[in-house]
């Protein structure tokens, strides 16, 4: 499927950006003004009203049954919720332990997006700002939405929004960057026919490598390949991972919208803002960033700009659903999707689900890497991936049935 920028923006955002936030959302005709992404980013997200009395938190705890590492909250009414880390949390947890899980004890779990915001601030933590800090409270931020959709007997989407998605089509990345041109394309083709999805992604460049490539010929080989291997049904994305400065970028970015390719994602590393709007003003291929990105500022800068197209918050390392929520009302605002980028270890598909189930400006298709047959029945009803698309868990908060902790203990 050969999509330019336009026709990507028009196809993904459609008829149903306008319940993001107030204002032209899908109107490329106007910019929105700072005041405007202002206002989409602060109104309240998570829907407190469904809650008529207090949450008051009295414990958070990490645990790990050695293969995984959860974070349980508990309510003083004897309410638990959990979810699980990226993985990161074998060395990250003196910061959650230490920096914020202690402010998030005592306080009313209602008031959820004042609370993200005032762990920036508590004790200096904004001297710690980045992936690490942030997927601290992104693992905290999960378990409280786990722990309030149990209460109120509703699925995350509907705490912060209103379920519009039941099910969510996927694109297969793959990671490759040691294979041939000729090898990747017999691989991605085994994606497509493994899973029916629709969409795939691949690596160009060497990552973060100073216009390397990793090896000699094969960016330019798979761009000048993968169409023609696949077809014009497929949609096709390609990733840089902060690959090459502007330059080279461009260069790289014409090559691919001129075979066909239909989003660029990181041409440049992922703080160049500047470079990496020279190379989206370049191009009629649509560019994607923010993966990396833990500042809602550099968010709005980006989209205020137009520096991409497509923005990439992670759900973890930029803090959980409800800022991605406000990055997407701003992204609204531009005519802008969303398509974020997938951490997370086990769940970390799930938590894209999840989160597309309720954001109405999101991406054609959504990333997926793992196995969903190995974790798919921990949800009621059990998750399954057929024809390209995976359902969304209707359970309570997260949707998790299985009981996870049976054999955890505290970290």
């Amino acid at each position: 499927m050969r999509l330019n920028r336009r026709s990507f923006l028009q196809t993904a955002v459609g008829v149903s950006c306008c319940a993001a936030a107030p204002g032209h959302a899908g109107d490329r005709s106007a910019k929105p003004t700072l005041a405007q992404l202002d206002q989409a980013a602060g109104a309240p997200v998570l829907k407190a009203e469904l809650f008529t009395s207090p949450v008051r938190i009295k414990s958070i705890e990490l645990l790990t049954d050695k293969k995984n590492h959860f974070v349980r909250t508990r309510s003083a009414d004897g309410a638990e919720g959990i979810a699980l880390t990226n993985g990161r949390a074998k060395y990250l947890h003196p910061i959650l332990k230490q920096l914020v899980i202690p402010y998030f004890v005592g306080k009313d779990a209602r008031q959820l997006d004042a609370l993200l915001d005032g762990v920036y601030v508590h004790n200096s933590n904004y001297k710690l700002s980045g992936v690490g800090f942030w997927c601290c409270v992104a693992w905290v931020e999960f378990s409280i939405l786990d722990l309030l959709g149990k209460i109120a007997r509703k699925p995350v989407g509907d705490l912060l929004g209103e379920v519009i998605r039941r099910e969510v089509p996927i694109y297969v990345a793959s990671g490759n960057r040691d294979t041939t041109p000729e090898q990747e394309v017999a691989i991605l083709a085994q994606h497509i026919e493994r899973t029916g999805a629709k969409a795939v992604k691949f690596k160009v460049g060497g990552r973060m490598s100073n216009n390397a490539d990793s090896m000699p010929g094969r960016t330019e080989g798979m761009a000048r390949l993968v169409r023609k291997a696949l077809g014009d049904k497929v949609t096709i994305y390609a990733d840089a991972n902060g690959s090459y400065d502007a330059p080279k970028g461009i260069e790289i970015g014409k090559l691919l919208q001129d075979n066909g390719i239909n989003m660029f994602e990181e041409p440049c590393p992922f703080d160049w803002l500047e470079e990496t709007k020279e190379v989206a003003d370049a191009l009629e291929i649509p560019v994607a960033g923010g993966e990396q990105e833990t500042s809602l500022r550099r968010f709005r800068w980006m989209i205020h700009n137009n520096a991409v197209q497509i923005a990439q918050p992670d759900l973890h390392y930029n803090g959980g659903f409800i800022r991605a929520a406000r990055i997407a009302r701003m992204a609204a605002q531009a005519g802008m999707t969303i398509v974020p980028h997938m951490s997370g270890e086990g769940t970390g598909c799930i938590d894209v689900l999840e989160f597309a189930s309720f954001i109405p400006n999101m991406g054609p298709f959504q990333e997926y890497k793992g196995d969903i047959e190995q974790i798919g029945a921990w949800y009621d009803p059990p998750l399954r991936l057929k024809d390209g698309a995976i359902n969304v868990p209707t359970g309570p908060g997260l949707g998790i049935v299985a009981d996870l902790l049976r054999n955890a203990k505290p970290v």
